[in-house]
């Protein structure tokens, strides 16, 4: 058994890369890029970091102080994000998506960031290993709902209402605690039927800071399958 569990994890790790190396391929030099967050993206960033190297010039924004000290020891130039005004591409991850290219974000606690830069960026690509595609958003993965402190119960309370059910992310024993100050309620809200309503519903709550639905914001969705990648493109309007 624990051989089986190796094997897929290894299998796993290799779609993750693939799909990092195939999202790297789109940058060109001189451009400005954002750097996502999490196990996926990392395999970007060490990509990115060997263009670097290799004589690209490149600035970047960091969806979060993780990847930012990531970049850093790649040696990685970092900029403010109030410094520019778009960024040329964004490569980041998901921990849910479907076929609509509708994405839960917000795993590892940098959804408030990570949908600041997506706003920003005029490619935004997502890379996945073929675990996250889902046919039903919701059922596997909780919504991360970004909050301010003093509003927590609040919110959790007109979650309540929408037929969600609240917990305060823990962490050491004590609320997790974002980049930005702010707690994470992980809310299970059973199949996202509808997100845009969702999405609408949520931005009405009074203390919700920023919610885990990325909709309208992915360009590419590229996915490791195997020992090969398949891109999901977003639909010209």
């Amino acid at each position: 058994m624990k051989l089986v569990k190796k094997k897929a994890s290894e299998a796993i790790e290799k779609e993750k890369q693939l799909a990092a190396l195939a999202a790297v391929s789109y940058i060109q030099n001189g451009q400005v890029i954002g750097l996502g967050s999490g196990s996926t993206a990392n395999y970007a960033i060490r990509e990115i970091g060997k263009l670097v190297q290799n004589g690209f010039q490149l600035k970047a924004i960091p969806t979060s102080k993780k990847t930012q000290l990531l970049a850093e020891s790649f040696h990685i130039p970092i900029i403010d994000s109030n410094s520019i005004d778009h960024i040329d591409i964004t490569i980041d991850g998901a921990d849910e998506f479907n076929d609509d290219m509708v994405l839960i974000k917000g795993g590892g606690g940098a959804l408030f960031r990570e949908k600041i830069v997506a706003s920003m960026t005029r490619k935004q690509i997502i890379i996945a290993d073929s675990s996250k595609l889902v046919r039903h958003l919701g059922l596997e993965f909780k919504l991360p709902i970004e909050v301010i402190p003093f509003a927590s119960n609040y919110v959790m309370n007109r979650l309540h209402i929408l037929g969600g059910t609240s917990i305060i992310r823990q962490k050491g024993g004590k609320a997790f605690v974002t980049d930005l100050g702010n707690w994470i309620l992980d809310v299970d809200l059973g199949h996202i039927r509808d997100p845009l309503s969702l999405s609408r519903s949520l931005d009405e709550i009074v203390g919700v800071v920023c919610h885990g639905l990325f909709i309208d914001l992915a360009d590419i969705i590229i996915m490791g399958k195997g020992e090969t990648t398949e891109a999901f493109l977003r639909p010209k309007s």
